[in-house]
């Protein structure tokens, strides 16, 4: 893709997952109105785009029935938000979160990911700016090994030298994402992996190690426990140097 990093700034929307089930956590509920402190994961995620001074509109995909709930979470945000609603699977929602974004720059977040740091919000438009398509990443750093029945270890191990665990937000020039969601067939995972479908080249950056996605009950644990200390952290201090070896 063509650096433009001397082309005049292009307009940034922020576009809000929220409209998944969120089966594996077992509350029967949507995940993202559980609360971590005083907020929901929703509010955390909102408010962290919408403090940013470099993205100019946010989009909030969510799930049908969730509208009321969503409203209180709102009264939070000092940024206008808009609202649609998500689909079946993920590349669905996602595509219905980009068609109502501005021409211009798009980040996909989930907002099971309560906690995306300002610096990493950054780190990911300015790779946008420069490559056209930029997710943040960290190296997978545990011992892997593949699993045979009843869980029987296989011999030998995986190497883990070129592995990379994708995060959220994930960031495009919308017009490539379009395409891309759009000729997606399957179920994609991520933004990137329709990206890639389509040939196109997809740069990382390093993510966070507090950037967590709350899937599971122990996964809002750990949430909870990183809450209780942002209130000393300034972002200094990166917690993964996710793409450094």
């Amino acid at each position: 893709m063509t650096d433009r990093r001397d082309a005049p700034e292009e307009r940034v929307t922020a576009v809000v997952l929220a409209a998944g089930q969120g089966a594996r956590f077992g509350t029967g509920r949507n995940k993202v109105f559980l609360e971590i402190g005083d907020r929901t994961l929703l509010a955390h995620a909102l408010l962290a785009f919408a403090s940013e001074e470099a993205i100019q509109d946010l989009v909030l995909v969510l799930r049908a029935g969730d509208e009321k709930a969503v409203q209180a979470v709102l009264q939070a945000i000092s940024k206008p938000v808009r609202l649609v609603h998500g689909g079946k699977r993920r590349q669905d929602s996602s595509l219905a979160g980009v068609t109502a974004a501005h021409d211009g720059i798009v980040l996909v977040h989930d907002a099971a990911r309560p906690f995306p740091s300002p610096r990493l919000i950054h780190r990911v438009i300015e790779g946008v700016r420069q490559h056209g398509a930029c997710v943040p990443a960290v190296r997978v750093s545990g011992t892997l090994r593949y699993a045979g029945e009843n869980g029987r270890l296989l011999p030998g191990g995986v190497d883990r030298r070129d592995l990379l665990e994708m995060q959220t937000p994930q960031g495009f020039r919308r017009d490539v994402l379009l395409d891309a969601l759009r000729a997606a067939s399957g179920d994609v995972t991520d933004d990137a992996e329709a990206v890639l479908a389509l040939g196109k080249e997809v740069f990382a950056v390093p993510g966070e190690a507090t950037n967590l996605k709350v899937t599971t009950p122990e996964d809002l644990v750990l949430a909870r426990g990183i809450a209780s200390l942002r209130s000393g952290w300034d972002g200094r201090v990166e917690a993964s140097e996710g793409t450094s070896r």
